[in-house]
């Protein structure tokens, strides 16, 4: 009777404390280390290295994230890549597979999951988007066959471990993927934050500080540069992504393909010429990014006049403040509400609407693709010398900025 009550005694324990018996703030950095870890795998390996083949992952990196993503989200890596290349693909249209523009936010932080799983046993989708995808032994009789015998072995190792507790661990593993990538990239990702470039989708910066979801915070930077291995863009953005891939290439476990393009200056040219045009192109998010920039500056200049006129609270300072928001974007992104204030401004300002005029000049340089580079060359020249005699401050040093890149 004696060793029963022993054995239940030892049974309770194991099953109150687990084989660590580790104390609470062990299992919360217990707790932070395996979701962060699992984040990794989805940013580095399925996301970065798989989806885009930004770059090439070494085996020792590959497959521990293989086997750790089978261990904590049942993810297959075909179906991943394959329902991602599609969001890409067809991004914010009825086809894309999870576009809050299309589906409603609310439907994607409530039922994100079961659109992905949707998506994924789609096998005209898998066939077109998932080519190139791991199709080892292990892949074909282990990850893919029992997808979802994995994150069960994690649950009995997380109650190993941690006894009954370790079952509140796993249940945050099992919801941080969905959370995370589903309703804040896939989600809040595409509805809500700040935009560096102007995508042809509605893809948004949350934050810049990409440390918690391991750099994919910085969505519109990536929908911009979809290809690149790095998604932070500017000095104040952070992708702690990114931090680990230089990590590995140190290590020689990993080689980067291919990074956004960085736009050089040079001396001043006395016109633009073929290699003025070949950094353009290349640079063209950037480029028409600093030239919204001028767009807000002359919009700023307008409200100041008006507030030296004691305009401040008329309806004329009130348009030329949604300017000011709004004139930057490209149309198909402005609401038609808006654009109707936004006619109203242009038609008081000659200045912004030249400077309007003149972006969807520029805009053809890249969009033309039936015209000779000999005669985008001409086209460039000409764009530059209207907008230098055209009396507008933000025009002029745009242009001779522009007459200073350099492919």
């Amino acid at each position: 009777m004696n060793e029963l009550l022993i054995v239940r005694d030892a049974l309770l324990e194991l099953l109150s404390q687990g084989l660590s018996a580790a104390s609470a703030w062990q299992i919360v950095v217990y707790t932070l280390v395996v979701t962060h870890l699992t984040i990794l795998g989805v940013t580095i390996f399925l996301h970065r290295a798989q989806a885009h083949r930004a770059l090439d992952l070494g085996p020792i990196p590959s497959h521990f994230f293989r086997f750790w993503l089978w261990l904590t989200t049942g993810l297959v890596t075909k179906e991943f890549v394959a329902v991602h290349r599609k969001h890409h693909a067809k991004c914010e249209t009825e086809e894309d597979p999870h576009s809050p523009q299309t589906r409603g936010l609310k439907a994607l932080l409530l039922t994100g999951v079961e659109l992905y799983r949707a998506e994924a046993k789609n096998k005209e989708t898998l066939a077109k988007y998932g080519t190139g995808t791991p199709n080892d032994w292990i892949e074909r009789n282990l990850y893919t066959r029992f997808s979802w015998e994995g994150i069960v072995l994690m649950a009995l190792i997380n109650l190993a471990l941690f006894g009954a507790i370790g079952l509140t661990i796993w249940a945050i593993q099992m919801v941080w993927i969905p959370v995370w990538a589903t309703g804040v990239i896939n989600g809040i990702g595409h509805y809500w934050g700040y935009r560096n470039f102007e995508a042809q989708d509605a893809s948004t910066n949350v934050s810049p500080w990409g440390l918690w979801i391991g750099g994919e915070e910085l969505h519109n930077n990536h929908h911009t540069y979809p290809t690149s291995a790095k998604f932070s863009v500017k000095p104040f953005e952070i992708d702690i992504g990114w931090g680990y891939i230089r990590a590995f290439e140190l290590l020689g476990w990993a080689k980067v393909r291919k990074t956004a393009p960085q736009l050089r200056m040079g001396d001043l040219k006395a016109v633009a010429d073929k290699d003025t045009l070949e950094a353009i192109i290349a640079n063209r998010y950037e480029i028409m990014a600093s030239y919204g920039r001028n767009l807000k500056a002359a919009c700023t200049q307008e409200l100041n006049r008006l507030k030296e006129q004691g305009e401040q609270h008329s309806a004329k300072w009130q348009q030329f403040k949604l300017a000011k928001r709004w004139l930057h974007r490209d149309a198909d992104h402005i609401p038609e509400d808006v654009q109707r204030d936004l006619a109203g401004v242009r038609a008081a300002s000659p200045a912004l609407d030249k400077l309007l005029v003149m972006r969807e000049e520029l805009r053809q340089l890249w969009t033309r693709t039936n015209v000779s580079a000999e005669q985008l060359v001409k086209d460039l020249q000409q764009w530059c010398k209207v907008a230098e005699e055209s009396g507008i401050a933000e025009l002029r040093s745009f242009s001779m900025s522009l007459r200073a890149a350099r492919a």
